[in-house]
């Protein structure tokens, strides 16, 4: 077999792995959740019960698969794996303690200049003394440590701006996996390809095992899930894509990511019919408004935005049920325990 076939199929045989790793590592959550089901568990915008545990197991798939396919003195494998540890830890701890009182980049830097730290600070300085470490074990020029370190610091946080709606966090880390492979298999540089290709399936195939309980809004990604996916995946660019088309790529999610904040992306999407069908691909229908709208909730990602979307940066926005009236899609509500405290969002 020549060299590019077992490429080819290590790849796909990483991805296979960490599919199944994900599901039994969800199984194995699901049946006894650390701390108690309801540590986990949320209320969405139909009142009905959502578990955050589908973040730890896709986070426990791609790291694992990861970690075997590189082999212990791989670095890429090594920078992938941290990456992921570290992003899962960080967004896990904002998904259990956070308190939802500031979102955003904005709001965590006004709540830092007015003397108080929030869980959220907290995770984006994590993820992003994770994205340096990571990119210490890559190695190379202190730039190319640099550029790498914003691509998986950026990328875990921008994977987690889409978890917005049931499995459109999921649905763009499989596009970006792929447009990654083939970028990384074009560039032609060798071994790297490979290791970076292994990377990305590892998340890919770790998401795309428990898109059905996304889609069906069983339980969710999460901080701990997105940002985990987002860290392997900007990890698997930074080992595997020349500085060039690095740069290029920090370039577009250093702009999305400034976007976010002023732009909503679900009015986008809704107003694009390719985009909209495919973000609405395989979900539930949108529930029914019954009675009165109560308050506008707050989304788990985000201030809610021009059309009440978190992440955008602006006040006001639709609720659940008035968006159902209108013939819109929902966002997921924010979150609540089970006895029905509000909980943290599921983001900064």
């Amino acid at each position: 077999m020549s060299a590019t076939g077992k490429s080819v199929r290590h790849v796909v045989f990483t991805g296979l792995f960490a599919a199944g790793t994900a599901r039994a590592a969800y199984a194995l959550l699901a049946a006894r959740p650390p701390g108690g089901a309801q540590t986990w568990t949320r209320t969405n915008h139909r009142g009905e019960p959502v578990t955050l545990l589908e973040g730890p197991a896709v986070a426990a798939g791609a790291v694992i698969a990861v970690t075997l396919a590189g082999g212990a003195r791989s670095r890429p494998g090594a920078a992938a794996a941290l990456a992921g540890v570290g992003a899962c830890a960080f967004g896990g701890y904002d998904d259990l303690a956070g308190s939802g009182d500031r979102r955003g980049f904005r709001g965590h830097i006004a709540a830092l200049l007015g003397g108080e730290l929030t869980t959220g600070a907290c995770k984006l300085g994590g993820i992003g003394a994770t994205g340096i470490a990571a990119a210490a074990v890559l190695g190379g020029p202190p730039v190319d440590t640099a550029i790498n370190a914003g691509l998986i610091a950026g990328s875990a946080n921008l994977i987690n701006l889409f978890d917005l709606r049931p499995g459109r966090a999921i649905k763009v880390a499989l596009a970006a996996a792929s447009l990654g492979a083939a970028a990384a298999r074009g560039a032609a540089v060798g071994p790297a390809a490979a290791a970076g290709g292994a990377a990305a399936a590892a998340a890919a195939g770790s998401a795309a095992a428990l898109l059905p309980e996304d889609l069906g809004e069983r339980a969710m990604l999460g901080d701990a899930g997105a940002n985990a996916v987002g860290a392997v995946l900007g990890a698997a660019a930074a080992a595997s894509l020349p500085r060039g088309a690095r740069l290029a790529l920090l370039g577009v999610i250093t702009g999305l990511t400034a976007a976010s904040e002023v732009i909503s992306f679900t009015k986008v999407i809704e107003r694009t019919a390719p985009l909209r069908w495919l973000d609405m691909a395989g979900r539930r229908r949108p529930a029914r408004a019954q009675g009165p709208a109560p308050h506008a909730p707050v989304g788990p990602h985000g201030a809610p935005g021009p059309d009440g979307e978190a992440g955008s940066g602006a006040p006001g926005g639709l609720n659940g049920a008035t968006a159902a009236a209108a013939g819109g899609t929902l966002r997921r509500e924010r979150p609540r325990a089970a006895g029905g405290t509000p909980q943290p969002p599921a983001t900064t």
